[in-house]
């Protein structure tokens, strides 16, 4: 029995627990039938379609029984999972196939038409569709037949996932995370939010984000503790699931809350079970703190990112109000550095890159020994997130390097859309920053220079982003200008932008 298989452990201590349940169709699974589903697709893979250590298997789906099957098996096999984001056009995925070249692919049937006009797709050898291996589960379940699989041997450096996390530059990078990582997470996330068996959550968040897999599923997975799995997001069914399952954490980004806030079923809802709410992805506003505090639910602010943890940071919720806008303090078995431009630590009050060390940090990106190289010296990861500490050690997030926003608690990374935006054919110059929404937190607004002689409006480049970028990515608001603003390095100067705009 390998020491990352964390399934077949809990089928010996607790065989008829359910683990798993599925919101939509109500099928469970025990540790006992998940660790033999496990078996059978490991074998499947091993023997059948003949993959092995270190190949990389492809996943695009909405959340379902079959992704934490084919997590079991990868914990087994040393398979490499690479969750897809449904969200994006053919050609962004186009891309995160050529850079990930997967052996294989398990897919939704509803996505199935996406692929097909995605070139590398013809390329992958091994292509499955899920909704046949959830059928097949069915029936082995009802067989009762067991399976078994010798796992495989491999080292705590192996990657078990290949997440992709837009950068700063036009073109998405491939996070690689180990079996170390999802151990010392899961460690760090156990210490700070006293995660045991008997806790129970619900999953809904999107299938290719980490926050999905690391910030309390795969937590939940290793302390043997109860998850409900729903395909999306849908503020009155959570709300409801969270009162009927008697759950007892769960984590959101504040615009989900603010949603639920908002259901018709607000009042209704008791949620008596439920210890805190786990917020991550921006700061929630003190209204929304309040208003979940007068229903008794405290609040528990954070902070993370793909290539580290994800769950770095953790304000106590006693502190919610009194250091709002905190992401608290950091988590167990981290380092931390708040440093200058040349690398020194600043004072207390003084603002500096936040920088992190531990065995959390990504040993890098795939293939990409240059960014891997200009974000991880000497072992710290650059964050490229400014930061300032207070005298009472509390850190608080004070702009971001990359000039990433997040809109509905998605990154939305400036480069990458306007790489985009300057294909059109009337476009001079464009310069996208996030600006206040107060239904997704922050959307975008382009600032677009036109070419001499050239006409475009607002739809039709909101038309020709939709051609090509994620319905998230495309700015909301689209501004035209005579000139870009630019500092003394002919750099764009966003700040002025938005001040003189």
């Amino acid at each position: 029995m390998s020491k990352f298989d964390w399934t077949s452990k809990w089928m010996q201590y607790q065989p008829e627990k359910i683990a798993f349940e599925e919101f939509e169709s109500g099928r469970k699974l025990s540790w006992k039938t998940l660790n033999n589903l496990g078996n059978f697709v490991a074998q499947e893979l091993s023997t059948n379609f003949k993959l092995k250590k270190g190949d990389r298997l492809a996943i695009l789906s909405e959340n379902r029984l079959e992704l934490i099957t084919l997590f079991v098996a990868a914990q087994k096999t040393g398979i490499i999972l690479v969750p897809l984001n449904y969200r994006l056009t053919s050609p962004e995925i186009n891309y995160l196939l050529q850079q990930s070249v997967p052996a294989a692919i398990w897919y939704e049937q509803q996505f199935e038409e996406k692929l097909l006009k995605t070139e590398k797709f013809r390329d992958i050898p091994i292509k499955q569709n899920l909704e046949k291996l959830a059928e097949l589960s069915d029936r082995i379940v009802a067989s009762n037949e067991n399976y078994y699989f010798e796992n495989a041997a491999f080292e705590e450096d192996h990657p078990i996932f290949l997440i992709f996390t837009s950068g700063t530059t036009s073109f998405p990078k491939g996070s690689v995370y180990t079996h170390k990582m999802l151990f010392w997470n899961s460690v760090n996330t156990q210490m700070r939010l006293d995660i045991t068996s008997a806790d129970r959550s619900i999953n809904c968040a999107p299938s290719f984000h980490t926050g999905s897999w690391n910030v309390l599923l795969t937590p939940f997975m290793h302390h043997g503790a109860y998850t409900l799995v729903m395909r999306n997001f849908d503020a009155e069914k959570v709300m409801r699931a969270l009162e009927d399952y008697k759950m007892t954490i769960f984590w959101a980004v504040p615009t989900m809350l603010k949603m639920m806030a908002e259901s018709s079923i607000f009042e209704q809802v008791k949620l008596e079970k439920l210890r805190y709410f786990i917020v991550g992805g921006e700061a929630m506003p003190i209204p929304l703190i309040e208003k979940w505090h007068a229903k008794d639910i405290m609040i528990r602010q954070g902070y993370g990112l793909t290539e580290v943890g994800p769950n770095v940071t953790s304000l106590n919720h006693q502190d919610a109000i009194r250091k709002q806008g905190s992401i608290g303090k950091p988590n167990f078995y981290y380092e931390v550095r708040i440093a200058d431009n040349n690398g020194n630590a600043v004072q207390a009050g003084e603002q500096g890159e936040f920088l992190l060390k531990g065995p959390c940090v990504t040993p890098g990106y795939w293939n990409n020994t240059k960014a891997t190289k200009d974000t991880i010296v000497d072992e710290w990861f650059h964050t490229g997130d400014i930061v300032k500490q207070d005298d009472e050690g509390y850190i608080y997030v004070v702009d971001r390097l990359k000039n990433m926003y997040i809109s509905g608690g998605e990154n939305v990374y400036p480069a990458e859309v306007e790489y985009v935006l300057r294909q059109h054919n009337a476009i001079e110059e464009v310069a996208i920053t996030g600006v206040p929404d107060e239904k997704w937190g922050e959307s975008g607004m382009a600032f677009i220079v036109l070419k001499n002689n050239s006409e475009a409006s607002p739809e039709s480049l909101s038309t020709f982003c939709r051609e090509k970028l994620a319905k998230y990515k495309i700015p909301k608001h689209f501004r035209f200008v005579k000139a870009l603003p630019k500092n003394d390095a002919g750099k764009i100067d966003r700040k002025s932008l938005i001040s003189n705009n």
